[in-house]
C-alpha cells in the first residue's frame, strides 16, 4: 500500500478514535466546517464536555447542567446526538424542549452533521428515507430502521418513543432535555407543576432501559423549578449536577474537578468582591456587574436582580410575596375585541439608581368583564424624557386598530412628577388625561381589588418582552412592603379598579 495513503488511513482512524473518546475534540472539530470559524472554548466548555463523557463511559448515571444563558450548552448537546450516532449507529435520543423550534433546529442540525461528508467520510451511517424529517429521522443497519432522534417540545406527544436501545451494553442514547420551562412559566406554578410531571410521568418511563441516562440542562429559573424537583429526589436514579455562575469567586473554583480548575483563569479582571467573569471573551465583568444591577441584556431584554441570581448565578431566590400569585392571572394567546382602552400611569418620585421606575400600563375592558393587559413598559426618565414617552406611548396605543377598542384616557396619579406630567401632557395630546388620586395606603389598596385578580379577572398575554419582568414585581409583593419595587402594580390597581371593580356605565 503507498505510504501516503497509509498515514492518510492511519490519520483517518486516529481522528475516528480521538472523536467517539472525547466530545469537545467532536465538537470543535465538526462545529468549524458548518460555522466557517472556530468553536471558541472556555473552561465551562471543557467542565460539561467532561461530565458528558462520564456519561458516556457510565461514570454518571443522570445529568443536571444549569448554565447560564448564551453559553453554548445546545450546541454542546446537538454533537451528543450526532457523535452518539457515530460510536453507535443504533443509537437512539429523546430531545425535548419548551421551545418546537428549537428542538427542530437541534434535531435538524444534528441530522446535517450526520449527514455532512466529513462525517461520512469517518462513520458511513445511514439515515432512512422512509423517516427523515426534522423532528424525527432514523438511521439503518443491514437496510433494517435502527437508531432514531426525535425531538419534541415538552407539550408534545413522545408516547410510543424511546431512549436507548436492549441491544447493547454500551451507550446506546440518551433523553435530553434541553430548558424544560419557558422563562415566562417560571412563576406559574401550574406550569412549573405540569412541567416537574412530565419529567416524572413521561419523560422518565421513555428509558428503553433503566441505565439509560437523562441529560437535564438549563438556566435556573426558580426554586421550585425542574432542576430543583429532580436533585431533591423526585426522579429516580443517581444524579450528579454542574452548576456554572457567570460571576465566579475562588471559593467556587476551588469546588471544581482539579483537571478544571487548572483550565479556569486566575489573572483576570475582578470586583471587589473577588469575582470575575466565567467567560471574559463573551460577558465582560462590567457587562455582568451591570445585569446584576439590573439592566437589559444584548437581545434587549430587562435583567432583573431576581433574573440575575437564577439564570446568571443559578441561585434563584425564594420570593417572599404571598399577597398575589402569578398563576391567579388569565392568558390569552390572541387580543380579542375589547369595548374600550385606557393608560394607567405611575411616576418615580426620583430617578436614581434605587428608587422607583415610571411605568405606562396600557389595558382594555374585554365583552367579557376582564382587564386586558395589553403593554407595560417601564423605565427611569428625568421630566423632558418622562414627556417623551409617554407621548409616543400614547401614539403607540391610539394608532392601534380601533376594532380592539378606542383608547379613552390616559389617567395619571396627581402626584410629584406625575402632577408636572398631567400639566404638560394635557396640552400636547388630544386624549383626555386624568388624574388619580390615591388617599389610602398601597396594600388596602390591593386587598381591595386582589380577589379579581385570583378570580382570572386580568389577563396576561401568553408571550411578551415585558412580561417576565412585570411577573417578578408582582410575585415579590410582601404585605409589610418590604418588597424591592411595586411600580408596575399600582397602575394595574388602577386598571383593575376603572375596569372589573367598576359598574359598567351606558358608555360601555
Amino acid at each position: 500500500m503507498n505510504s501516503k495513503v497509509s498515514t492518510s488511513l492511519l490519520e483517518m482512524q486516529l481522528e475516528r478514535e480521538k472523536c467517539e473518546q472525547e466530545h469537545l475534540f467532536f465538537t470543535r472539530r465538526f462545529f468549524m466546517p458548518r460555522m466557517g470559524f472556530k468553536f471558541s472554548v472556555n473552561w465551562h466548555h471543557e467542565y460539561i464536555a467532561w461530565a458528558i463523557d462520564e456519561v458516556i463511559a457510565g461514570q454518571i448515571d443522570n445529568l443536571v447542567i444549569n448554565v447560564p444563558p448564551g453559553s453554548g450548552k445546545t450546541e454542546l448537546l446537538t454533537n451528543l446526538i450526532a457523535r452518539g450516532i457515530a460510536r453507535n449507529q443504533r443509537s437512539r435520543f429523546l430531545y425535548l424542549s419548551f421551545s418546537q423550534s428549537l428542538v427542530e433546529d437541534v434535531s435538524s442540525t444534528a441530522r446535517n452533521i450526520v449527514k455532512s461528508e466529513d462525517f461520512q467520510g469517518l462513520w458511513p451511517v445511514k439515515i432512512s428515507t422512509s423517516t427523515d424529517a426534522k423532528a424525527s429521522w432514523k438511521t439503518t443497519v443491514d437496510g433494517y430502521e435502527a437508531g432514531h432522534v426525535y425531538s419534541a417540545s415538552m407539550g408534545g406527544q413522545v408516547t410510543g418513543r424511546r431512549a436507548g436501545t436492549l441491544a447493547d451494553t454500551v451507550f446506546t442514547g440518551a433523553i435530553i432535555l434541553d430548558d424544560p420551562l419557558k422563562p415566562e412559566d417560571a412563576f406559574s406554578k401550574t406550569a412549573r407543576n405540569k412541567a416537574n410531571r412530565k419529567i416524572l410521568n413521561t419523560v422518565n418511563s421513555r428509558k428503553a432501559k433503566s441505565s439509560t441516562p437523562i441529560i437535564l440542562i438549563m438556566q435556573r429559573l426558580h426554586v421550585e423549578d425542574p432542576t430543583n424537583f429532580v436533585m431533591t429526589g423526585n426522579v429516580p436514579g443517581n444524579w450528579h449536577q454542574i452548576s456554572i455562575p457567570a460571576l465566579i469567586d475562588d471559593a467556587y473554583i476551588n469546588t471544581l474537578p482539579e483537571h478544571i480548575r487548572r483550565k479556569v483563569p486566575r489573572n483576570v479582571e475582578r470586583d471587589e468582591k473577588g469575582r470575575q467573569s466565567y467567560w471574559p471573551l463573551k460577558e465582560s465583568l462590567q457587562s455582568l456587574l451591570q445585569l446584576e444591577k439590573g439592566g437589559q441584556d444584548k437581545d434587549g431584554a430587562t435583567v432583573s436582580r431576581y433574573t440575575f441570581s437564577s439564570q446568571y448565578q443559578q441561585a434563584p431566590k425564594k420570593l417572599g410575596g404571598d399577597l398575589v400569585k402569578a398563576e391567579w392571572f388569565g392568558r390569552y394567546i390572541k387580543l380579542p375585541v375589547l369595548k374600550w382602552r385606557a393608560i394607567w400611569v405611575d411616576t418615580a418620585q426620583k430617578t436614581k439608581e434605587h428608587n422607583d421606575f415610571s411605568v405606562f400600563l396600557c389595558g382594555g375592558l374585554g365583552y367579557d368583564g376582564r382587564l386586558y393587559i395589553i403593554e407595560v413598559k417601564r423605565g427611569k426618565w428625568e421630566a423632558p424624557e418622562l414627556i417623551k414617552q409617554a407621548k409616543l406611548f400614547i401614539n403607540r396605543h391610539k394608532e392601534s386598530n380601533t376594532e380592539i377598542g378606542k383608547l379613552r384616557y390616559m389617567a395619571i396619579e396627581d402626584k410629584s412628577s406625575g402632577t408636572t406630567l398631567i400639566q404638560t401632557i394635557s396640552r400636547q395630546t388630544t386624549l383626555p388625561i386624568r388624574a388619580i388620586q390615591r388617599s389610602i395606603d398601597k396594600l388596602t389598596r390591593t386587598m381591595d381589588v386582589v380577589f379579581y385578580v385570583e378570580d382570572q379577572m386580568v389577563m396576561l398575554p401568553a408571550e411578551a418582552p415585558w412580561l417576565l419582568n412585570y411577573i417578578e414585581e408582582i410575585e415579590g409583593l410582601t404585605a409589610d412592603m418590604t418588597h424591592d419595587h411595586d411600580d408596575q402594580w399600582d397602575p394595574t390597581i388602577d386598571a383593575i379598579n376603572d375596569t372589573v371593580a367598576k359598574k359598567p356605565t351606558v358608555f360601555d
